[in-house]
């Protein structure tokens, strides 16, 4: 019987299906801490989280048992023992499971119990839920192995102190969102008050089409004292000592990100990940002099390197020569490419080409919105005949009020300000301009001039045009917002917080007709607990309103 054991905690960052690779970075992980006595994984650190329908397909769901075949293979040379999340089927149907490699062969399995079906998870879609699970016997000591979600409420963590667990292992699967690395702190620390039992909580890091893993894995002990913390966003490998009868003896602690660094990472690591696994060789964007784009070619530069980015340019007669000098400008200070394209041709022929179909006609909005839609044939253009994907730049305002041109600004396959409320854009942007982000590859100092973050925002889609002819000023629009939106507030109980009536009104109504927009909008960053696209799912045809 050992009465220490030397745990690694593997911080990793796997590619959605690619087992082997996944697999192979296990071992590697293995390799690297010889001294350990084993190795724990994320959820489903073998497949990807969340798989989705991916699983239900039976090619591959035998392919992760091969690996999990040649894995366990490995282990027979007498080094660190593994803890990987995989599929496991058995006669209840198809798990979300956790297996213990040792000696050569699997050596314990477990299911999770408690499947998530909220928010971003729809798990009780493909997995079937396992019982109650079994403590796994290793060297001795019996392991507790409640999986992510297991882990959020007590029953798991109180049946495997019942049934003789001297120990909590939890490999997680814990997407990124505002406030939740003190959440998952407060509940892990609960637990392991509760059960007497220390608790190492293992999360995975990178991104995921729309979710982001911020890792930050960590231990505690029964009384609630952090032994050990992982970075944020890195993968990370530490080894954690716990011994019997003392829990943890303490390790490695960094620090969290801070408030405005932790949303910029989580864009980063969004925009990182979604590029090089889809395997662009950059991105292409509309470079305009306005605050969006500016931020969006920053987070680009910083996740991608300045050589992978390029802007571009795209005036009409409308462009102020204020915008044309910011763009260049912030292109130079990030170093990236610029061109500009002038779409002022593509007017003046579609102009003609709709003379007669719009006789007659009111003829402004159209008009305006052929331009946004000219910009994007441009880029599109640009995308297909060089391969760099097209970044989109519209932010979480004006998606909630239908203030983007669908088929226009808001065509691109990814958008990492989809979820940042427009007050939140500028806040970034200030913090961009006096902070480097640590694992940014772009320039130390400002990246914009500080004209792009003070003046009025606009379209520039007509003469004099600004965003508050048409919303109320943003500091006004986004607490109405964050209220419809995150809070499911009703209009009364808005306007009680003081605002006024009919703009409340307005707002919930353009908010519930830009539905159908939002359907077709590009995949985003995930940032708050709310974004448009895996967790609010509204009906787009929806006659209800609250004023």
């Amino acid at each position: 019987m050992a009465d220490m054991l030397r745990i690694a905690a593997a911080q990793l960052n796997p590619a959605m299906g690619d087992l082997c690779a996944n697999a192979d970075a296990i071992l590697r992980a293995r390799a690297s801490v010889p001294g350990a006595d084993i190795l724990v994984t994320p959820e489903l650190s073998l497949i990807g989280y969340p798989p989705e329908d991916l699983v239900l397909k039976p090619a591959l769901v035998a392919a992760a048992e091969g690996q999990v075949a040649r894995m366990a293979a490995v282990t027979a040379d007498g080094g660190p023992a593994l803890l990987v999340g995989t599929t496991h089927r058995d006669a209840a149907g198809l798990h979300n499971g956790y297996v213990l490699l040792a000696d050569g062969r699997v050596a314990g399995v477990t299911l999770k119990h408690d499947l998530p079906n909220y928010g971003v998870f729809d798990e009780k879609r493909v997995f079937s839920g396992g019982p109650l699970p079994e403590p796994i016997p290793f060297k001795g000591v019996r392991l507790g192995i409640p999986i992510c979600e297991d882990m959020w409420t007590p029953p798991v963590c109180g049946h495997l102190k019942d049934r003789g667990a001297e120990l909590l292992l939890v490999p997680n699967g814990s997407p990124y969102e505002l406030g939740k690395e003190d959440r998952r702190l407060a509940l892990a620390r609960a637990r392991a008050a509760e059960t007497g039992l220390s608790l190492l909580y293992v999360n995975r890091s990178g991104g995921q089409d729309e979710l982001v893993f911020d890792g930050g894995s960590f231990a505690v002990n029964p009384h609630g004292e952090l032994m050990a913390r992982l970075p944020d966003w890195d993968e990370a490998l530490v080894c954690i000592d716990w011994v019997r009868g003392e829990g943890f003896r303490p390790g490695t602690k960094t620090m969290p990100d801070t408030h405005d660094e932790e949303i910029y990472h989580a864009m980063l690591v969004g925009l990182r990940d979604y590029v090089g696994r889809n395997r662009f060789p950059g991105v292409v964007l509309g470079l305009s002099g306005g605050i969006d784009s500016a931020l969006s070619a920053a987070v680009a530069v910083d996740a991608l390197g300045a050589d992978r980015v390029w802007c571009v340019m795209l005036p009409s007669r409308f462009t102020s020569k204020e915008s044309l000098d910011d763009a260049a400008a912030c292109a130079r200070m990030m170093g990236c490419r610029l061109d500009s394209i002038s779409i002022e041709p593509g007017v003046a022929a579609l102009d003609e080409m709709m003379a007669d179909a719009y006789a007659g006609k009111p003829r402004a909005l159209a008009q305006e919105n052929a331009q946004s839609r000219l910009r994007m044939v441009a880029l599109m253009g640009l995308s297909n005949t060089f391969g760099h994907m097209l970044l989109t730049t519209g932010n979480k305002s004006e998606m909630s009020v239908g203030y983007a041109t669908i088929y226009g600004d808001m065509a691109g396959g990814y958008n990492v300000l989809k979820d940042l409320y427009k007050t939140t854009v500028f806040q970034l942007s200030r913090w961009r301009n006096e902070n480097r982000p640590r694992l940014g590859l772009g320039p130390n100092g400002p990246v914009m001039p500080d004209r792009v973050i003070t003046k009025p925002p606009t379209a520039e889609l007509r003469d004099n045009q600004r965003d508050d002819d048409s919303l109320p000023p943003y500091d006004i629009l986004d607490p109405i917002l964050h209220a419809l939106v995150e809070e499911e507030l009703s209009a009364a109980d808005i306007a009680a917080r003081g605002h006024d009536p009919a703009v409340v009104a307005r707002i919930e109504r353009l908010l519930y007709v830009a539905e159908y927009k939002r359907r077709q909008a590009p995949p985003g960053v995930k940032i708050g607990q709310r974004n448009f696209g895996r967790d609010r799912r509204y009906p787009i045809t929806n006659a209800f309103r609250t004023s």
